[in-house]
Order: structure tokens, then C-alpha cells, then sequence
């Protein structure tokens, strides 16, 4: 039996203009959130902020709608990713060189509303988008 690799991460938005915003990260063809491995030892919400961190360099979250959580199925070897839902008010993000890989993680991120980001990712990160975007929805009504 293959032991379940656990990644964390978190859906950034921002409004803009009125309306809530996603960050995403594009690695060669593939957008997603801000993710990624949780070590040995981390709590999968601290290995979260860790990634966000470490990919994005936002450091102010708000965890507006609570500390709940979606979690994919399992995909690339028996990775499942958990995506929490936070608010940032930092607009300027950068991308910064992974000591480990000598170059950033990440060639490109975007700030997206919802059908934008929904047309640029996989059917396994739109579960996550949906997820995120069912949470903006109820709380503002």
C-alpha cells in the first residue's frame, strides 16, 4: 500500500475592483495555487503558509471563511494536495529563486477572476477553484 504524500496550500484571493481575484502560478503548462509538500513534523496548515510563502512571498493571510479545507484526489505518484481559502491585501508578488532548483519554481503568476482561472486550469485544480469560489459566494450573501 503507497503512503499518501500530503501537499498544502491555500487559495490567495484580493478584490479588485469590487470583486475577489485568484492568484495562480503557472509552472510549464500547469496553473495552480500556491502548494506544495508538507515536512515531516509541519502541521499542514503551517506547511501552507510555508509554501505561500516561499513561492509567492505573501506573508499577510486572512483566513476570512475559517480554517476549512478541500482536499483532491489522489494524483502523481499518491500526492493529495489541501487547499485552504485566504485573503491577502499584498498586490505585488514575486517569484523567487528555490535554492534547490538554482531558479524559480514558477515561470509566470496571474491574478484571475473566476471564469479567467476556471479556462486555465485542470479539471483537479477547477474542483478546488469551485470549492473556493462556493465559499466567496455564500458568505457574501
Amino acid at each position: 500500500m503507497r503512503r499518501k504524500i500530503l501537499s498544502a496550500g491555500v487559495v490567495v484571493v484580493r478584490k479588485c475592483d469590487g470583486r475577489f481575484v485568484y492568484l495562480l502560478l503557472r509552472a510549464y503548462q500547469h496553473w495552480d495555487f500556491p502548494k506544495g509538500v508538507v515536512e515531516p513534523g509541519e502541521q499542514p496548515l503551517e506547511g501552507a503558509l510555508r509554501e505561500v510563502r516561499e513561492e509567492s512571498t505573501i506573508t499577510q493571510l486572512a483566513f476570512n471563511w475559517g480554517y476549512d479545507f478541500i482536499e483532491t484526489g489522489p494524483y502523481g505518484h499518491g500526492k493529495v494536495a489541501r487547499y485552504y481559502l485566504a485573503e491577502t491585501q499584498q498586490t505585488h508578488i514575486e517569484l523567487p529563486v528555490n535554492p534547490e532548483l538554482g531558479h524559480p519554481e514558477h515561470e509566470e503568476y496571474r491574478w484571475l477572476r473566476y471564469e479567467e482561472a476556471k479556462n486555465l486550469v485542470t479539471p483537479r485544480v477547477r474542483t478546488v477553484l469551485e470549492w473556493a469560489q462556493a465559499q466567496l459566494i455564500y458568505s457574501e450573501s
